[in-house]
């Protein structure tokens, strides 16, 4: 006698991470003190370096022209850090094991975690921008220029998300990960994001001008407000496309190595 079995039906690729992705776009809103944080203080950087430190720098009064750029990275550096801690809390309070044992593919609760993140930066970038014309930021860009401008800053924090994914993965607690990730968030001020590389003592000026960061600045400024790029864009594309891929696969294999399954 035959006996029937039910077949588990798998959810498709699609609806898993629109799933996944609902889920930490839903706790990103409850969360709202990191929310209000993660837009609050590049506003309150744009507005100390525009207006406190700008006439010293810049006496010209073109300052915000400068340092709009480097703003809107480091707004993306900190709001993508918060997916270190997000990932590393799903690792050890327990719910990874439940999602393991559903008919799914359980890394795809990290894809979640990084689609959100690059979703509510691109939403505090854009506040971040509106702040910037009411201090008196005016671009030059067209509209073919501000369209590379969108793509290399969504490039950007892409990238780093996934890598701070990465770390929150490998780090043993959700403190670890927020340590870890808070290093990085120097890396803007090692750069030509505040001052030209060229102002800076010459053992540093090696360092600042090939990093990953300052390309991706350059290209941002220079399409935004006509300054050379010369080959920065190159180096720009380049930087994120190795760190992205280097992220990933070691976002993947920290996932398997810690789960142990898919």
């Amino acid at each position: 006698m035959n006996i029937p079995t039910t077949k588990t039906k798998v959810p498709s690729f699609g609806v898993t991470n629109a799933v996944f992705i609902g889920r930490s776009i839903r706790h990103s809103l409850r969360n709202t003190e990191a929310l209000v944080m993660a837009i609050a203080l590049p506003i309150m950087l744009m507005l100390l370096f525009t207006y406190v430190f700008g006439g010293a720098i810049d006496p010209s009064g073109d300052y915000v022209k400068y340092v709009v750029p480097g703003i809107i990275l480091l707004c993306a550096g900190f709001g993508s850090s918060s997916t270190a801690v997000d990932v590393a809390e799903d690792m050890t309070n327990g719910i990874i094991d439940r999602f393991r044992t559903m008919p799914i593919k359980s890394i795809h609760v990290i894809t979640g975690h990084v689609i959100a993140s690059l979703v509510r930066n691109l939403f505090a970038t854009a506040v971040v921008f509106g702040v910037a014309l009411l201090v008196g930021f005016r671009p030059s860009a067209s509209l073919v220029e501000w369209l590379g401008a969108i793509g290399v800053i969504t490039l950007f924090i892409l990238t780093f998300t996934w890598l701070y994914a990465a770390i929150g993965l490998a780090a043993s607690s959700p403190s670890a990960a927020s340590s870890y990730g808070f290093a990085l968030l120097f890396l803007p001020y090692l750069s030509s994001a505040f001052v030209p590389t060229e102002t800076m003592p010459k053992w540093l000026q090696g360092v600042a001008a090939h990093q990953p960061i300052t390309p991706v600045i350059e290209t941002i400024r220079g399409l935004l407000t006509n300054t050379p790029i010369n080959n920065s864009a190159w180096w720009a594309i380049g930087w994120c496309t190795i760190i992205l891929l280097g992220s990933f696969i070691w976002c993947t294999w920290m996932f398997r190595r810690k789960t142990g399954r898919r």
